[in-house]
């Protein structure tokens, strides 16, 4: 076997990334990081699941949320990796609405373990824009529909949140060599956390005239250290405030 072999793709599976036959991704897709977390949530919140690709390793999942078809799939670390998966999935299986259930490290001392943080924009430091060619700097944003309702939820679900700019950046906090000054500019111009993909998935939402909303639970303080208990179970408010959109 030649374990190079790149995976086929045609008409009914139109990507070298996901073996997903067309039909088999929902309109709304949950884009979580992990595919772990893609297979824990489809075995815990999810009717009828089944695996519809799993190329790389990365998983996804299509069933139904109260009656409502919904995919959930991994999309791996880092802005690349997100923009790859959210931009098939957008273009080539047709969703029209990823809602992207990921980690952040917060910028503010108020912020607790476990907190949501919904991404009203995200700055970057990465290069993902530069193929618009656009004469300027881009701002990309969350669909407004998505946010109120996710808000709304969390809201009426007494789940702590809070809705502002984050940063998506092509480094790991942690393993940056500037180390504090790598996010405290940032943070004093109000930016609320840290994730590596929501820039991506904004950009191809905005490019592609899609809907997208990043919803990030806040796993690690800079400014204090304080964490969470890092398991599946401790992301719960997310997915169920992310499900409240299906």
């Amino acid at each position: 076997m030649n374990e190079n072999k790149m995976t086929p793709h045609s008409a009914k599976t139109p990507t070298p990334h996901n073996s997903a036959s067309k039909g088999e991704i929902a309109k709304t897709v949950l884009l979580p990081g992990d595919p772990m977390r893609a297979k824990y949530i489809a075995e815990n919140f999810l009717t009828d699941a089944r695996e519809v690709t799993s190329v790389r390793g990365m998983k996804g999942f299509t069933g139904k949320y109260a009656g409502k078809e919904v995919s959930v799939m991994g999309s791996g670390m880092g802005g690349p990796s997100a923009g790859i998966y959210s931009f098939e999935l957008f273009k080539f299986y047709e969703a029209e609405k990823i809602i992207r259930i990921g980690t952040a490290g917060g910028y503010k001392e108020s912020q607790l373990p476990g907190d949501l943080i919904f991404a009203m924009t995200a700055s970057t430091d990465s290069n993902y824009a530069y193929q618009y060619a656009l004469p300027g700097t881009f701002s990309p944003s969350a669909d407004f529909s998505l946010l109120k309702k996710a808000s709304d939820f969390a809201g009426q679900k007494n789940i702590r949140f809070e809705a502002g700019a984050i940063l998506s950046s092509d480094m790991y906090s942690e393993y940056n060599a500037l180390g504090e000054e790598a996010w405290t500019k940032w943070a004093r111009m109000g930016v609320l956390a840290q994730d590596m993909e929501t820039y991506a998935l904004y950009c191809n939402a905005a490019y592609l005239g899609k809907k997208a909303l990043s919803i990030l639970t806040m796993v690690a303080n800079c400014v204090t250290g304080a964490t969470t208990d890092f398991s599946f179970k401790s992301l719960n408010p997310m997915i169920e405030t992310a499900l409240c959109l299906v």
